[in-house]
């Protein structure tokens, strides 16, 4: 038997489904694009012989993992604070691979627009929610 979730063993008929957050899911897929870039361009520089081999991979993995990782924490504003501290240090980067001030750069703006679109698309289906809610209420008949 197949073991189910918190929501679906709270499910009740009637329930309203619980809207998910557009900003954290356009910025979710930011950062795991970003993972990968973190991968392939921790094996560009290995490839290159930029530094030692153990501090390139060790470094290239650990900023692909705090990228997978902050995704777990854009429920919060702290996750949005080490978001815009990633690009920056992809930016950084570039001071290994000249590339990346371009990459770096255009992953920042990336990251900009998920977040700043994705919250004005929560707030406009707040206030969507809102409007339904209210003709909900006021026709009690076609519901």
């Amino acid at each position: 038997m197949a073991k189910l979730t918190r929501a679906q063993r709270e499910w009740r008929p009637g329930m309203k489904k619980k809207q998910r957050s557009v900003k954290m899911m356009f910025a979710s897929t930011v950062l795991v694009c970003e993972a990968l870039l973190a991968i392939f361009i921790t094996l560009a520089a290995f490839g290159l012989k930029r530094a030692e081999p153990a501090v390139v991979l060790s470094m290239g993995g650990i900023l692909a993992l705090l990228c997978i990782l902050n995704c777990a924490l854009l429920g919060k504003k702290i996750g949005y604070i080490i978001g815009w501290a990633l690009q920056a240090v992809f930016f950084l980067c570039g001071f290994v691979l000249v590339d990346m001030f371009y990459l770096g750069s255009a992953f920042a703006l990336c990251w900009w627009y998920a977040v700043s679109k994705g919250e004005s698309i929560d707030a406009e289906n707040k206030q969507r929610a809102i409007a339904q809610a209210k003709w909900d209420e006021a026709h009690p008949e076609q519901a």
